[in-house]
């Protein structure tokens, strides 16, 4: 029976978050309430029955490590194939592999254990509740080297920028991948892989001294490789900059998009809280919002996505912001098209106010 393993490649992504990535790595940015980014490709690989998962990261992996654990959560331990968090080796004299290849060089036993014969690649920055089996079971049928899965795009925003366009012909098969920024056919970052293949590639690119797989492995390749695409069309969206970020939690104050994303069988999993259910007071008033558990809320919420544990006091009013986990609002506080990191607290009779296009953002632990 022919499977897949799953790799999470964080090294080459594109990321704007600022304050958000001052004590973490993008993939660990909390998102919607309860998630993290990291949660969509790791579901999606779990939902796939994708064996086993690695996750390459060269840096600020310690909110990784916290989260993923042992990565029950979203049933990859050992017992279920197994996660892996690889950071690079740098105790090889001998090594003269750069960029994500380095990875690839100094881990080549997880690949070489494990028992798949294909690889499903992922980042952490494309959005979407998908089970990639249909596209692993076109990929077989097309004999393909490579299956791309793409994203049809209606409005070209600014994270779509760093995303690759794809040219297919008639019968799928890619011909063309560029930086057209009018081209609405988006690579998503995510694609399946011959494993053989994916190794041989590997030792070429190092050969040559380059640095990214994808692109001087498959990119600079198309000629020789047979590579296919499939196109995902649920409910997907980029997430790679503050203004995205902003924008596609808000997005998921609609019923339709929030259905979209998270009623979908299989659901997307995270690691579990024990908080109780979260407490409004007599006096709050709550509207069009998100609210994870143990939140207290006494006062007017109206347009947010408020995580675990916040405290909103009496007399604060909270509009169309992304409130972290653990902070406290206390009374007279006015908030407006702001993001509040972890354990903000925020004092009495304060006002913050950004705009939809440019939220006020304000880093974790912070006493304003």
């Amino acid at each position: 029976m022919n499977t897949m393993m799953g790799l999470i490649n964080l090294e080459h992504e594109h990321h704007y978050f600022h304050e958000l990535t001052y004590f973490r790595s993008g993939a660990t940015i909390p998102f919607a309430g309860r998630y993290r980014l990291i949660d969509f490709p790791l579901s999606n690989m779990g939902n796939s029955n994708v064996e086993s998962v690695a996750i390459f990261t060269r840096n600020k992996y310690r909110s990784l490590m916290d989260h993923l654990q042992t990565g029950g959560s979203w049933e990859m331990d050992e017992r279920n194939g197994g996660l892996f968090i690889l950071p690079p080796d740098w105790n090889d004299p001998s090594d003269i592999s750069k960029g994500d290849l380095s990875f690839f060089h100094n881990n080549r036993d997880y690949f070489a254990r494990g028992k798949s014969s294909y690889v499903l690649i992922s980042g952490s920055q494309f959005i979407s509740n998908t089970d990639y089996q249909d596209a692993f079971k076109s990929h077989l049928a097309n004999k393909a080297d490579v299956t791309l899965i793409t994203t049809h795009v209606e409005t070209l925003n600014t994270e779509h920028d760093s995303a690759f366009r794809i040219e297919a012909d008639e019968d799928g098969w890619v011909t063309t991948i560029t930086n057209d920024k009018q081209e609405n056919d988006l690579f998503t970052g995510v694609y399946i892989i011959n494993k053989d293949l994916l190794m041989t590639l590997v030792d070429q690119c190092i050969a040559h001294h380059q640095d990214h797989f994808f692109v001087h492995g498959i990119k600079e390749n198309l000629a020789t490789l047979k590579v296919q695409t499939y196109k995902n069309n649920g409910y997907g969206v980029f997430i790679n900059s503050i203004e995205s970020y902003y924008r596609h939690n808000m997005n998921l104050l609609s019923e339709e998009n929030y259905k979209a994303l998270f009623y979908k069988l299989p659901f997307i999993r995270t690691k579990v809280g024990n908080q109780p259910p979260t407490k409004y007071r007599n006096e709050a008033s709550v509207k069009k919002s998100i609210l994870a558990n143990g939140c207290i809320i006494a006062g007017e919420v109206e347009g947010s996505v408020l995580f675990r544990g916040v405290t909103v006091e009496e007399g604060a009013t909270v509009k169309n912001s992304i409130i972290m986990q653990r902070c406290k609002i206390e009374a007279g506080v006015h908030l407006e098209n702001v993001i509040l990191d972890k354990d903000v607290h925020v004092t009495a009779n304060q006002q913050l106010i950004g705009s939809k296009d440019k939220p006020y953002v304000v880093a974790k632990r912070q006493v304003m």
